[in-house]
C-alpha cells in the first residue's frame, strides 16, 4: 500500500483520526501580496496550463510558482520538494512519492524535518486527493516526531492549480476547510500557506 492507495475511511481507521469539517476554517488568515514576477508568471501560464488539461502542466506552471513564491518570502531559508520518495512507514502505507513538500529546514539536498506543508496535485477532482493528503500529512508527523520536532500541526493542500482546498493536522484531528481558494484570489492562498510556516518557524 501507498499513499494514492488509501481511501478516505481506509486513511481515518487506519491511523485512529478524527475528521472535523468546516467552512472558511482559514478564513481570518492575513492575506499576502503577490510579487510582480508571480503575477507575470500566472497570468501567462494559468490559462494555457487549463488548456493543456494535465496534472503535470498544472503542477510545473501554477502550482510550483506559488510554492516557489513562498520560499521566496521565507528568504530561501525554508526547503522546497517537488516529486520526491517520502516513506516513512512501509508496513503502515506510509510510503511513495509527494507532489510538493515544504519543510522549515534549510537543507534542500534531501527531505529533513520538520516537514511542515504537504500539497496534493490533482488534474480534476479536489476530493479524489485528500485521502492521499492526510495519509502524507501523518506520515509528516511521525518523521518530524522521530526527527525530534514535534510541531504542533501539519498542513496540508489539494489542489487542480485553479482551486485549492487546505487541511490542517493536530494530533489525530483533521480538519477540512470545505471552502475552496481560487487563483483569483491568490493574495488569500498564499496568506494561508505563510501563515502555516510563520507561525511555526522561530
Amino acid at each position: 500500500m501507498a499513499y494514492s492507495d488509501f481511501k478516505l475511511i481506509e486513511v481515518i481507521d487506519s491511523f485512529g483520526l478524527v475528521i472535523h469539517e468546516s467552512s472558511g476554517l482559514f478564513a481570518n488568515v492575513q492575506e499576502q501580496e503577490c510579487s510582480d514576477l508571480l503575477s507575470t508568471i500566472l497570468r501567462e501560464n494559468v490559462d494555457l496550463a487549463v488548456a493543456i488539461s494535465s496534472e503535470k502542466a498544472r503542477s510545473e506552471m501554477i502550482i510550483s510558482p506559488i510554492l516557489l513564491e513562498i520560499r521566496r518570502k521565507f528568504n530561501y531559508e525554508i526547503s522546497f520538494f517537488s516529486g520526491v520518495d517520502f516513506t516513512v512507514d512501509s508496513q503502515r502505507g506510509l510510503n511513495g512519492f509527494c507532489d510538493f513538500i515544504l519543510s522549515l529546514s534549510s537543507e534542500q539536498l534531501l527531505v529533513r524535518s520538520p516537514v511542515i506543508v504537504l500539497v496534493e496535485s490533482k488534474n480534476e477532482n479536489l476530493r479524489s486527493g485528500l485521502a492521499q493528503c492526510i495519509a502524507e500529512m501523518v506520515a509528516a508527523q511521525l518523521f518530524n516526531e522521530r526527527g525530534g520536532n514535534q510541531i504542533k500541526a501539519i498542513y496540508g493542500a489539494v489542489t487542480i492549480g485553479t482551486i485549492w482546498q487546505f487541511l490542517k493536522l493536530e494530533g489525530n484531528i483533521v480538519s477540512i476547510d470545505l471552502s475552496e481558494y481560487y487563483i483569483k484570489d491568490i493574495k488569500r492562498i498564499l496568506g494561508i500557506l505563510y501563515g502555516a510556516i510563520a507561525q511555526n518557524k522561530p
